[in-house]
């Protein structure tokens, strides 16, 4: 599988952080690796369900809420509604980057240039901590015909 040296460092992340090993939380992060979009938990949930039946939806929120905390999942809201992707520095991909996301299929582009350099300037004097930066739109497969 294309994604198992990543899928790999995610489990020895979960690991590290104190979550125990699961052939379940094994199965969420190789279908959140392979579908490398922002994907909502209800879709995961639905895909588990096959697999597990009886697992609940509350226990996929959870494990995605914890897969975020330590980093190996990305999340964003979209449509009023959490999304949740593999984390791109799991792909070995360790630059600083943005993203633009499609609001109908979730598809993910990185976009290299940041504009923290333009905001920078507007504010002399103070440290910026932190930023997210996410461009919103349609990708070229969901373009209305």
């Amino acid at each position: 599988m294309k994604n198992q040296p990543s899928i790999e460092q995610a489990l020895q992340t979960l690991k590290e952080n104190g979550l125990k090993y699961t052939k379940k939380r094994e199965a969420m992060i190789a279908y959140l690796a392979k579908a490398n979009r922002y994907v909502p938990a209800k879709e995961l949930h639905e895909y588990m369900s096959e697999e597990y039946p009886g697992l609940s939806y509350d226990t996929i929120y959870r494990n995605l809420h914890d897969f975020s905390e330590i980093g190996i999942l990305e999340e964003t809201e979209l449509n009023g509604e959490m999304k949740f992707r593999f984390h791109c520095c799991s792909h070995g991909v360790e630059h600083h980057h943005h993203h633009f996301i499609c609001t109908i299929c979730g598809k993910t582009k990185e976009l290299s240039i940041c504009p923290m350099d333009f905001f920078q300037d507007q504010l002399p004097g103070c440290t910026i901590e932190s930023h997210r930066f996410e461009i919103f739109g349609r990708c070229e497969d969901c373009q209305p015909v």
